[in-house]
């Protein structure tokens, strides 16, 4: 979880990294993304299945609780967007920023929900 100091830059505490957790937490920050997070979780099960391993379903965890950390951080969310709406520049040294500020994003959350 986050810490009290935390929650004025947030929309939403950060949820536990359980399917349930992650999908309430989902439906508050990006519900317009809900059916893209089942289709993976779908998709993360078969495949967790057909390996007979949970490395698939822990992906999975991941991958959706960084999307969430960005989308409920407001600076993360803000910084993410601005880069992505830079990615395509026509000047090669802004779209090469916009790239290493959106990687710095991506790191940074990963960073927090494995915390």
């Amino acid at each position: 979880m986050s810490t009290q100091a935390d929650h004025g830059n947030e929309l939403i505490p950060r949820p536990e990294q359980t399917p349930d957790a992650l999908r309430a937490a989902l439906a508050v920050v990006a519900p317009g993304r809900l059916d893209e997070m089942q289709a993976m979780k779908d998709e993360a099960f078969a495949k967790a299945v057909e390996w007979q391993s949970l490395s698939p379903v822990q992906s999975w965890v991941l991958i959706w609780a960084k999307e969430i950390e960005i989308a409920r951080r407001r600076d993360l969310s803000t910084r993410y967007t601005h880069a992505q709406s830079h990615l395509e520049h026509e000047d090669p040294a802004i779209a090469w920023e916009a790239l290493r500020e959106l990687s710095a994003v991506l790191d940074e959350a990963m960073k927090a929900v494995r915390e």
